[in-house]
């Protein structure tokens, strides 16, 4: 009597799952957006889901020719941390889909 063959069926069927609801967990993160602001509000940056910059918002008092590398400064940082936060809810939405576990480059 082989009583492992239903135990990795099992395992089998659990994998599937989660696959399934990781495909589905990706297409909903690609569809959020995520924004920072830099510079006190003065930049606003949002990126969606898959990393991409969907709008660029700058105040025109930021806007001061004397000083472009500030400007420059604030966009990036805005960038960033809105990257950061997509980053950020994509590793926690990973984590309680997996329940903490660490697949590595199962997944």
């Amino acid at each position: 009597m082989n009583m492992g063959g239903g135990m990795n069926m099992n395992m089998m069927k659990q994998a599937q799952k989660m696959q399934q609801e990781l495909l589905k967990m990706q297409q909903e993160m690609e569809t959020k957006t995520y924004s920072a602001t830099a510079g006190g509000g003065m930049v606003t940056a949002t990126v969606n889901g898959k990393h991409e910059v969907q709008s660029l918002a700058i105040d025109p008092e930021a806007v001061d020719p004397e000083d472009v590398e500030m400007l420059q400064d604030m966009i990036i940082a805005a960038v960033n941390e809105a990257m950061r936060t997509a980053e950020a809810e994509s590793a926690s939405a990973m984590s309680k889909l997996t329940g903490g576990m660490n697949l590595g480059g199962l997944l």
